[in-house]
């Protein structure tokens, strides 16, 4: 299947007069569903821009999709791709269709939200269970949270990093009235990284924290995914939540180690790798280390046990740092009391998501290497 991009082109020169466009602002989502739909496109649809586009764009994609599922196209888009990439257990391409599904798509005022898929349904419920995110100066931007939260959900459903949800985010708001209707937005669709992330315009809509307890509260290891990692990916995305009050007891966070052992250990570990974990307090010893390797199914190693996300593999480490203190207390080692214990824990806790954040960076820009070397 051919991408006519010059078609995609003139479509948006002839909407140039009536919006400041930024369908390119996430670029390397758009290159992945185009590159995704090669695999099978029974649609025909030319290029995913058009399902970031307004209706009048938008119908050049196809001329297969009805008129009246115009508000449809962006699933449309991200349902296929889904399919074709559930069908070859690419997790990477099944989260990119996610991400993609929930980004903004363009209307013609800042502050006019786009108008929700309401005509077809989608085959994945993945994707059925997603929407797009909203104009951040409309009255609907306070769903936009709920949403990156809800794209979490479903990106560790299919074994993938939730933290990943909030490259979905959009930019700050603009003001209502602009007569360029420009907002604070990017569009460079040379930028194959995305330029609202080299530009550093996004704006996360939650808190690694927030994503973190929305995994957990949906499930997340009983994922409709269809792909044979859901469970093996998945079960461990609670672990770092369901510790934070160990240090109370001991007893706890071992039986939560040990039932870490039930995984597959380092066998799937590849490629580069590093300890991530940023945090230097020491009473009681330092908190262990937390190995990333790139390329692997569970990246996180913490002690000989592997984990899905960087959140849950730098809580458990916080946490059997934790556990360290108080023995160091108990056993007469370090004076002080347990509180200094359980104050260095919250420090620990509280630098998770700067070192998280930074992985998921560094996990992004390891997959937009890896697309680059697949596009030439």
């Amino acid at each position: 299947m051919k991408f006519f991009v010059t078609s995609a082109l003139l479509a948006l020169a002839g909407l140039a007069a009536a919006e400041v466009p930024q369908e390119h602002s996430h670029e390397f989502y758009l290159l992945a569903m185009d590159k995704l739909l090669q695999d099978n496109n029974p649609l025909e649809i030319k290029s995913s821009v058009f399902a970031l586009l307004g209706n009048a764009a938008a119908a050049e994609a196809s001329d297969k999709v009805n008129a009246a599922d115009l508000d449809c196209l962006q699933q449309i888009v991200a349902d296929q791709a889904f399919t074709n990439a559930k069908a070859n257990n690419d997790v990477a391409g099944m989260v990119n269709s996610l991400i993609f599904r929930t980004l903004e798509r363009n209307t013609l005022t800042v502050g006019e939200a786009s108008k929700l898929c309401t005509t077809v349904k989608a085959v994945n419920p993945e994707i059925a269970a997603l929407t797009q995110i909203q104009d951040p100066a409309s009255p609907e931007a306070s769903k936009n949270k709920q949403t990156i939260l809800d794209l979490a959900v479903q990106i560790a459903a299919v074994g993938g990093d939730p933290t990943e949800a909030l490259f979905a985010g959009t930019f700050a708001p603009g003001q209502i009235g602009d007569p360029t209707a420009a907002g604070n937005t990017c569009n460079d669709a040379n930028d194959t990284d995305g330029c609202i992330f080299t530009q550093n315009l996004l704006v996360e809509e939650a808190t690694v924290d927030e994503i973190e307890a929305a995994v957990a509260a949906g499930g997340a290891g009983n994922g409709n995914g269809g792909n044979d990692n859901n469970n093996a990916g998945n079960d461990n995305n609670n672990a770092g939540n369901d510790n934070n009050n160990a240090g109370n007891d001991n007893q706890n966070n071992n039986n939560g180690n040990n039932n870490q052992n039930n995984n597959n250990g380092n066998q799937n570990q590849g490629g580069a790798s590093g300890n991530i974990q940023s945090f230097t307090g020491a009473l009681g010893g330092a908190a262990p280390a937390v190995e990333f390797s790139a390329g692997a199914d569970r990246p996180f190693t913490v002690n000989g046990n592997t984990f899905t996300t960087a959140n849950a593999a730098l809580t458990r480490s916080c946490d059997i740092q934790n556990n360290a203190c108080f023995n160091a207390v108990n056993g007469g080692q370090l004076t002080g009391g347990t509180q200094q214990c359980q104050q260095q824990q919250q420090d620990c806790i509280a630098s998770v998501a700067q070192s998280a954040a930074a992985v998921s960076k560094a996990k992004r820009d390891l997959k937009v290497g890896g697309r680059r070397l697949s596009r030439r």
